[in-house]
């Protein structure tokens, strides 16, 4: 039986009940010397390659299979924000770990860059699976996600309808339809999500006409007296030595953007495909889609106020690392018992 955890849930004991702790100590670019970590590459049923880092503990026995676990890592970001972190950690633990780039993103194909795809996203989480579930060391029937932010909400869509996802564990869940939609606290206006609709279908026409590519949302690039404790909290994490990352082969695709050699971008496509599932589709769509996912966070999420409460406040913050020594969450939550 699938076991949907919270961060509440799952990975509280790990993160310490302190966030602060997370954000201030986190070493995302941490190495061990205890998993060995090889890049590898496969394709989804879209023919378009997905790149992925995979980490193997040391004591790994030959002839035997281990449980495995996908790491997504956050909308807008690449695995080596986070991603590989926590990847590193649970291969550390004994688990076979794949970190993954998710397509449009990092050393993924597609095209345009950037682009905004749901359902290719969720299409990438089963590719893993076909990918892990082929390798002669890893147990096919105890193979899990692990899905951070934006990556929460795509693993469970390929959780729905992919039965060989034993479990999923999501780190800062965030609901991206949602977000996009109604904008933080449901800050959007009807008339503003109409303007940014007839603003990404205006663009279509310049881009179609060979105009300059348009990206929206992200990280700001500098800080101002007027920056929001968001912007802020983001800034510390992308636009720092902390988590600041340029794929191989990429470029910034804001020429305004600073540190071009260092940075990578944390923005989407502007053009309706961008809204397209986020924005405009149909009312019925999203209530079958909305309430899926809410019916799965009330049942297994919402177990308290309590637990409610830190979704809300960890949602999308940098992730740290897994302390060292403590009780293993995952184990500890039923995670392949």
């Amino acid at each position: 039986m699938k076991r949907i955890l919270s961060v509440a849930a799952s990975f509280l004991v790990t993160l310490g009940t302190s966030l602060s702790f997370a954000q201030t100590d986190a070493d995302n670019f941490y190495k061990s010397t205890l998993v060995n970590m090889e890049k590898v590459s496969f394709s989804n049923q879209y023919k378009m390659k997905v790149a992925g880092n995979l980490f193997l503990p040391k004591d790994m026995k030959a002839g035997e299979t281990y449980p495995a676990i996908i790491v997504g890592h956050p909308m807008g970001a690449v695995k080596e924000q986070s991603a590989n972190l926590y990847a590193t950690k649970m291969a550390e633990r004994g688990f076979v770990t794949l970190a993954i780039d998710l397509s449009f993103w990092g050393g993924s194909e597609g095209e345009p860059r950037n682009s905004v795809s749901p359902e290719i996203y969720a299409e990438d989480f089963s590719a893993a699976v076909d990918f892990l579930g082929t390798r002669p060391f890893v147990d096919r029937n105890r193979i899990g996600v692990i899905g951070i932010c934006g990556s929460g909400s795509f693993a469970i869509s390929a959780a729905k309808i992919d039965p060989r996802l034993k479990a999923i564990a999501t780190i800062s869940m965030y609901n991206m339809g949602t977000a996009s939609r109604n904008g933080l606290k449901h800050a959007l206006t009807l008339e503003q999500r109409k303007q940014i609709i007839a603003e990404a279908a205006e663009q279509r026409y310049a881009e179609f006409l060979g105009g300059e590519t348009k990206y929206t949302g992200g990280t700001v690039h500098e800080l101002t007296p007027d920056s929001s404790p968001i912007e802020r909290e983001f800034y510390e994490f992308y636009r720092t030595e902390r988590g600041e990352f340029t794929p191989e082969g990429a470029t910034p695709p804001d020429h305004h953007a600073p540190h071009p050699g260092k940075q990578h971008e944390v923005h989407e496509l502007l053009s309706v495909c961008r809204y397209r599932d986020h924005l405009t589709a149909p009312h019925a769509l999203h209530r079958r889609r909305e309430c899926t996912l809410t019916r799965i966070q009330r049942r297994r999420l919402q177990q308290g106020c309590r637990a409610q409460r830190i979704i809300h406040r960890a949602r999308c913050r940098p992730c740290g690392p897994l302390r060292p020594g403590q009780p293993h969450p995952v184990r500890q939550a039923g995670f392949f018992l």
